[in-house]
């Protein structure tokens, strides 16, 4: 995978959160992007007069990097989709202490959900909880040192 994008109602406020509390490294910035004929629908799917404002790039760890959208649009909507919703997604970050990574997330007031909840069957070794974006997006924090089930009983795969 190369990177995920998504979009943001405060572009600060999710740098913010992005390097001071996970602790991503900020990349660099581009834009504003905007067109007058029909090059952004065809482009992008998005209203012919949304402007992309900014968008800027993060990398946390070895491998995720996040393209973060600011945009403006006729149509916009706000809803944030939950995971049951169409459109519903989380992003999963690997940790090596899942306790200290929650204790971590709680120390700087954001929201964490119930558990942690230890994975069973093929995930058996897997330890995950839920946390929220200051803008409500669905994270999970994932931790398994010793592996999965599955991968021990499956090495080759």
């Amino acid at each position: 995978m190369d990177h995920v994008g998504f979009t943001v109602p405060d572009l600060d406020e999710a740098h913010r959160f992005l390097v001071d509390v996970l602790g991503c490294d900020y990349l660099y910035s581009l834009g504003p992007f905007r067109h007058d004929d029909d090059w952004m629908l065809a482009h992008l799917n998005v209203h012919p007069r949304a402007e992309m404002v900014e968008n800027r790039w993060f990398r946390c760890g070895d491998q995720a990097v996040f393209e973060v959208f600011h945009y403006t649009s006729p149509d916009q909507s706000d809803a944030i989709p939950r995971n049951s919703d169409i459109g519903g997604h989380h992003i999963a970050l690997y940790v090596d202490d899942l306790d200290a990574a929650v204790t971590h997330l709680e120390s700087h007031g954001v929201r964490v959900l119930a558990g942690p909840t230890a994975s069973k069957g093929p995930a058996a070794g897997n330890r995950w909880i839920y946390f929220l974006s200051p803008w409500g997006m669905q994270f999970e924090l994932v931790s398994y040192p010793g592996g999965k089930a599955w991968d021990r009983e499956n090495p080759d795969d």
